[in-house]
């Protein structure tokens, strides 16, 4: 009787472990669930790309900036303009507190991420998007992944 309760609290520890992390056709479905393909102009490519460049698929990624202000989660949103961290100044466009970023639904990180997309700018106020992704075939991140 304790093997099968040892793998279930292992399989626990294990997916706990990797919950950081999301592959790329699972974050597509969510992309896609809320609705991103098409944004603003931007395909489910662009933000998968966008995903990558800056995270990695990481959902808890936090990075912080020579100016003292750090990036949060899978589309590393930044402290001083778009949530807030209780660390720095922050102009907290988004209203939403920085760790909510970090959440493995993406709800907030989603919804944070339209409102930067949907001001001036749009993707290219992603250094590493404008470097990596704009202009650029990006059809492959879709590859395999099957939204249904």
């Amino acid at each position: 009787m304790t093997s099968p309760l040892l793998i279930s609290l292992v399989s626990c520890l294990v997916a706990v472990n990797q919950a950081s992390l999301i592959g790329r056709c699972d974050l597509a479905k969510v992309l896609h669930q809320e609705d991103l393909d098409g944004f603003e102009g931007y395909s489910l490519t662009d933000w998968l790309c966008l995903a990558f460049v800056e995270s990695d698929f990481n959902i808890t990624k936090v990075n912080e900036n020579t100016d003292g202000s750090f990036d949060y989660g899978i589309f590393q949103i930044n402290s001083h303009y778009w949530c807030n961290d209780y660390q720095s100044h922050t102009e907290n466009n988004c209203q939403v507190d920085c760790q909510e970023l970090l959440s493995p639904n993406l709800l907030a990180i989603i919804n944070c991420a339209k409102k930067i997309v949907s001001g001036a700018g749009g993707m290219k106020n992603w250094v590493k998007w404008r470097l990596h992704c704009a202009g650029r075939p990006l059809s492959y991140w879709m590859t395999g992944c099957h939204l249904a």
